[in-house]
């Protein structure tokens, strides 16, 4: 059975930087589209960032697109989300998901990571 585990959450200053990591196992990994989704305090979910790993494309939503990059490690069967000009809205819980195509409807994402959280102080 597939497995996620993200990583590399934390406290960050506004205008800061993290990297979070996504590793996956149990899987073939560039198989598959690897998306990054996070749940604001008291709103849902939102998809982010994706990626297919296939050829490489990339998504992003419009409030990280020029700051948050992903990209993806076939060797260390892990995807990253580098994430700069950290604001106070970007605070919440970041999962990483896996799907079959390029896409941020949660629904079309089978296995979850456990989730690591990103506080970002103003």
């Amino acid at each position: 059975e597939g497995q996620l585990v993200e990583s590399g959450g934390g406290l960050v200053q506004a205008g800061g930087s993290l990297r979070l990591s996504c590793v996956a196992s149990g899987f073939t990994f560039d198989a598959y589209v690897i998306g990054w989704f996070r749940q604001a305090p008291g709103k849902e979910r939102e998809g982010i960032s994706c990626i297919k790993s296939t050829d490489g494309s990339t998504y992003y939503a419009d409030s990280v697109r020029g700051r948050f990059t992903i990209s993806s490690d076939f060797a260390k069967d892990t995807v990253y989300l580098q994430m700069n000009s950290l604001k106070p809205e970007d605070t919440g819980v970041y999962y990483c998901a896996r799907g079959d195509i390029a896409t941020m409807a949660q629904e079309l994402y089978d296995y979850w990571g456990q989730g690591t959280q990103i506080t970002v102080s103003s």
